[in-house]
């Protein structure tokens, strides 16, 4: 079965068989793992490449400091020449003008002749609801529920005569007929004598916790544990197939860090 696997697995008359000659493919070389040394700067350039001269930025010196003129500080206009200011047309991008408003003549609408007679006749007064104005606010006059009348009922009345009032309050401790003088303490003062003191004390029993005897505590696997059917050793096994992958020793590796390790 396997030696009729193997030929289907193989399609038309080629077959696998070393190389005849040598090939370059067989001879690896490290690729670009030798960085060749830089032709720009002056840090690990080429010594055997001509290196142009450099020109670096400096700092300013102190003399230049001493200098108190005002340097290009002022911006002199364009349009300002030797002999004055240029005279060429310059047009200016504005926005169009408002045509000019047209007076508007009050038209017949405009008219309420139905409330003119309020002005020729004499009208009953008329009162409108509005909101309350602000200066309203503002003044701190008490209104009339700032006010309230003397009492009518009680003993605390003014303008009428008070009957003689009782309240009703509970009793005082002091000079009752159940007041203790002496402090003496009652008989919930005393507690109970235990029985245990004074007689024979009978045995007590605490409950406690399960005791187990030792053994071992490993833990042994049952019978779902096993898996009968997946034994191989000792019955035949249906071959399996798997997809993988085509390789060859002739594939040239991935370089992926080639800009790292040229650095």
């Amino acid at each position: 079965m396997r030696a009729m696997s193997s030929a289907e697995a193989w399609v038309g008359s080629w077959r696998p068989h070393k190389p005849r000659g040598p090939i370059a493919a067989l001879y690896g070389s490290p690729g670009p793992k030798y960085a060749l040394p830089g032709l720009t700067g002056i840090s690990k350039h080429d010594p055997t490449k001509y290196k142009a001269p450099m020109f670096s930025f400096g700092i300013r010196h102190n003399q230049a400091n001493s200098n108190c003129s005002p340097g290009p500080r002022y911006l002199i206009p364009s349009n300002i020449t030797r002999g004055g200011r240029d005279g060429t047309p310059a047009f200016s991008l504005h926005s169009r003008p408002k045509d000019p408003a047209l007076f508007q003549a009050p038209g017949p609408g405009k008219y309420s002749p139905e409330k003119s007679g309020n002005v020729i006749f004499r009208a009953a007064p008329a009162y409108s609801l509005a909101g309350r104005s602000k200066e309203i606010s503002n003044s701190q006059t008490p209104g009339p529920a700032s006010y309230s009348l003397p009492p009518v009922l009680g003993p605390k009345t003014v303008a009428t005569a008070a009957a003689p009032t009782y309240s009703l309050c509970g009793r005082s401790k002091n000079g009752s007929f159940h007041e203790d003088l002496k402090k003496t303490p009652g008989p919930a003062a005393y507690k109970v004598v235990d029985p245990c003191t004074y007689s024979q004390k009978p045995p007590q029993y605490s409950m406690t916790g399960r005791n187990f005897t030792p053994g071992e505590t490993t833990k042994k696997p049952g019978p779902g544990a096993h898996y009968p059917e997946q034994v191989t050793f000792t019955r035949p096994k249906a071959p399996s197939f798997s997809f993988g992958l085509r390789h060859s020793e002739f594939i040239s590796p991935l370089i992926v860090d080639v800009h790292e390790k040229c650095d």
